[in-house]
């Protein structure tokens, strides 16, 4: 087949070099973002060049100078491997067989721009990736395939995404070529009763409240690191959390109950988060005895003040 790989960064960029690694199709163009000033050049673009591979950059795919680029490689599948840019329907129906899609949630749940942080933060025990295909409502669309791994206790974005999520997608996009080439791809329709949608995840979602139970805010630190980086203060300064366990004990919510090698340990209702690595404001990441030496906190200091 004659195929278009639309993507950005480490992921557009593998799925890229597995599509050429097989040599079974004919990889015709690379459709990536337009540059941006003062930023290094996109991974996918570098690569695609490098391979001497056709490289377009619109900034929007509605002008008719666009399409017509685009209907001239004469494709047959287009694959969109992480994509920010809205594709139209015009667009996406160019290529003889369409335009299938990547997204690193078990579809229908998780629709938008965080799928990898929100189940870690909700408490859920699975997720995986859907390849499926698009349409104008964001991550709308039958599903062409699924691929579900679980989510362990202590998984951490880096370890669900990038450790489980990652490598599975990357090798499955030969799969999806393959169910294109059988000539009867198979379509999973969406169940709309189990849809979501969660906004992207940041700073003001990623506050501590430590007078929550503590499985959901150690899910939150979980589901925010490495970013955007779970946060709390300590009298006005904000310091981010990142790595950390559970730990039992009671006491009063916010409060340092312990400081050791390992780390501080900080009391939240019915248990606590003994935190191992912090980021202070305007400092790189360190361990958290380091910190809270530097700083001089003490137990029965109070976090969240």
């Amino acid at each position: 087949m004659r195929l278009i790989v639309m993507g950005q960064q480490a992921f557009g960029k593998d799925v890229l070099a597995k599509l050429l690694e097989t040599g079974t199709d004919e990889l015709v163009a690379v459709y990536c973002e337009p540059d941006k000033e003062g930023k290094p050049v996109d991974p996918i673009k570098e690569f695609a060049l490098e391979k001497g591979l056709p490289v377009q950059q619109p900034a929007n795919f509605n002008d008719q100078e666009t399409l017509t680029t685009l209907a001239s490689f004469n494709a047959d599948l287009m694959v969109m491997a992480f994509v920010n840019v809205f594709v139209p329907e015009e667009a996406r129906d160019t290529p003889k067989l369409g335009s299938i899609c990547f997204h690193p949630s078990l579809l229908p749940k998780y629709r938008g721009p965080s799928a990898v942080n929100w189940p870690i933060i909700m408490g859920d025990t699975k997720s995986g990736y859907s390849w499926f295909y698009p349409s104008d409502g964001l991550d709308e669309g039958d599903s062409l395939l699924q691929w579900e791994c679980p989510i362990d206790a202590n998984d951490t974005v880096i370890d669900l995404y990038f450790k489980k999520i990652y490598p599975s997608a990357v090798s499955s996009v030969l799969q999806v070529c393959d169910l294109f080439r059988t000539g009867n791809p198979p379509r999973i329709v969406a169940d709309e009763a189990q849809a979501s949608y969660e906004r992207r995840c940041t700073k003001k979602h990623a506050h501590i409240d430590w007078n929550k139970p503590v499985v959901q805010v150690y899910n939150l630190i979980r589901g925010t690191n490495p970013a955007p980086g779970a946060w709390t203060t300590i009298n006005g300064t904000e310091v981010r959390i990142y790595d950390s366990v559970r730990v039992p004990g009671d006491g009063v919510s916010g409060r340092v109950m312990a400081i050791s090698e390992e780390g501080v340990t900080i009391q939240c209702i019915g248990g606590r988060i003994l935190v191992k690595r912090v980021k202070p404001e305007n400092e790189s990441k360190q361990p958290a005895a380091e910190w809270a030496a530097a700083i001089g906190l003490n137990i029965k200091d109070s976090l969240g003040n």
